[in-house]
């Protein structure tokens, strides 16, 4: 009712400037909506929708941060007015964040800065002050905000519900997994409101940067962070969410674009952990060119095999060879084996032919999406909740791509990484740990071998001794399922109640994914 309400009073449940793309019932609704609606608001529809998230808390602004990357696919004046959801979030107060301080340090700051400036950046869940140390070195200070806990806690209970409804009374959905995904993103932002987690992510990542010299990663200072205090080196540079970096000549926007996607398939393919809110507000190039990325909060990871499966399935893109992305999708279980490889690398090469090769421009994205849901569907594709984040984060990161550079070109970008992975992983060195690996694995079966036969012993002789029963007749699975189908059942009243508490709650988000 909350979220609703608030959509309504800023006009960001169906906007007015897109309200003749709806159906008319939808556009009937929208213009009730609207007698109730802030008079004086912001003319820019995004604005209004960013105002709104600000309005009901972190978690939804990190909806619009995705949102925000996306100007390829959404209308560029409303992605304008989110952009400042990014890195420009109303700050809390000086007081407030000097108080949070003296509580993580057990004393006032001055104790350990010689200045400390008023909030520099804000976003969902922290702001950032300018500090010095008393040996002169410039320092970033990120402070969580107060109480924000609670306040995700109840974003992501309500996300929960939603996921829940969507599951019970639009059983389609069930194929997407809403649920999981809110499962897997909750583990992942409630880790975020640790800031000593978020310093081990940094220091993590910090090294493939070191190795592959494709960007850098602010030094921290441990001695001074907390759970609810972050210290690193100030980075002095242009954050790649300005928009003056698109227009200034001292920033090669196309060298940047390169750096940023090839960190992203490094990182996630090459070393199996990744920076996973990759939003411009968390980037920042300095007048060398050198790119930095901060804000560790969300990691990302990927198995070896993981690694290997998406590796491949780019290089198979690469090399244009459907059939072998279409083996590997079956082989990792992403397809279910009672379709055929050839149908399904038909459909990949209906999607991989359009675009192959094709610069940032001439390329409808949403088009694109649209057919690979499409494709999911039609061939039982059901959400992967290990790869939510790599997902996640390869959208947000083609979108800043996209922005910087107009003539960005995916595949070309890609190469080098995916070769050189490949190389690796089916080259004699992968060949070779693949064996070593082997060899591990049956030196630990057999270390185990001895145990697992004399459980099995013991278990024979319970059984042959009349200690144990086996046979299907001692198993209660009528009395279970009938148990369980109690516990599930939902009162008939209550099913519609949210039924339409759900449908008040989505249908702005539903509208704004799929009509923009």
């Amino acid at each position: 009712m909350k979220t609703g309400w608030v959509l309504v009073r800023h006009d960001a449940l169906i906007p007015s400037e897109y309200s003749r793309a709806v159906p008319l019932p939808i556009r009937a609704v929208g213009g009730l909506s609207r007698i109730f609606a802030i008079r004086k608001r912001s003319e820019n529809p995004g604005q209004r929708f960013a105002n709104a998230l600000e309005k009901l808390g972190p978690a939804y602004i990190k909806f619009g941060q995705i949102l925000s990357t996306r100007g390829d696919m959404l209308d560029p004046v409303f992605v304008e007015g989110l952009s400042r959801l990014k890195d420009k979030v109303p700050p809390f107060a000086q007081d407030k964040a000097e108080a949070m301080l003296a509580l993580e340090w057990g004393g006032p700051w001055s104790t350990k800065l010689t200045s400390l400036s008023a909030p520099i950046a804000a976003a969902s869940v922290a702001q950032v002050h300018k500090g010095v140390m008393p040996d002169g070195r410039v320092v970033a200070v990120k402070i969580l905000r107060p109480n924000i806990q609670k306040r995700m806690r109840a974003d992501m209970d309500v996300l929960a519900m939603v996921a829940g409804l969507a599951e019970t009374f639009v059983p389609d959905t069930k194929r997407l997994g809403p649920k999981k995904f809110v499962e897997t993103a909750d583990r992942a932002v409630m880790l975020e409101l640790d800031l000593r987690l978020e310093a081990a992510a940094a220091s993590e990542l910090s090294e493939p940067g070191v190795e592959t010299g494709l960007y850098s990663v602010p030094e921290i200072h441990w001695d001074l962070g907390g759970k609810n205090v972050l210290v690193t080196d100030w980075i002095d540079g242009m954050a790649v969410s300005d928009p003056n970096i698109l227009t200034d000549p001292h920033f090669n926007c196309a060298e940047i674009a390169r750096k940023v996607m090839q960190s992203f398939l490094s990182c996630s393919f090459d070393y199996g952990v990744f920076h996973a809110d990759m939003h411009e507000g968390n980037m920042i190039v300095t007048q060398d060119g050198t790119l930095w990325l901060i804000d560790f909060g969300i990691l990302g990871r990927l198995s070896p095999k993981e690694q290997r499966f998406h590796a491949e399935i780019l290089y198979g893109f690469l090399k244009r060879d459907y059939r072998r992305i279409a083996e590997i999708h079956f082989e990792a279980g992403y397809v279910p084996a009672h379709h055929g490889i050839e149908d399904f690398a038909s459909a990949l090469r209906s999607v991989g032919e359009p675009i192959f090769g094709k610069s940032a421009q001439n390329v409808a994205m949403t088009r694109v999406l649209l057919q690979l849901f499409e494709i999911t569907e039609i061939f039982d594709m059901e959400m992967q909740p290990q790869l939510i984040m790599l997902q996640k984060t390869m959208m947000q990161t083609e979108g800043v791509c996209r922005r910087l550079d107009p003539n960005f070109d995916m595949w070309e970008i890609s190469r080098p990484i995916v070769e050189a992975s490949m190389r690796r992983e089916l080259g004699v060195e992968g060949r070779l740990n693949d064996f070593l690996d082997n060899i591990d694995r049956a030196r630990r079966t057999l270390e185990r071998l001895p145990d697992a036969t004399e459980n099995i012993a013991t278990l024979a002789k319970a059984w042959v001794d009349g200690d144990i029963d086996l046979s299907r007749q001692a198993v209660p699975t009528e009395l279970s399922t009938h148990d369980s189908r109690r516990q599930n059942k939902v009162p008939l009243w209550k099913g519609f109640a949210w039924a339409g508490f759900g449908a008040v709650i989505t249908l702005g988000s539903v509208w704004t994914i799929s009509n923009f």
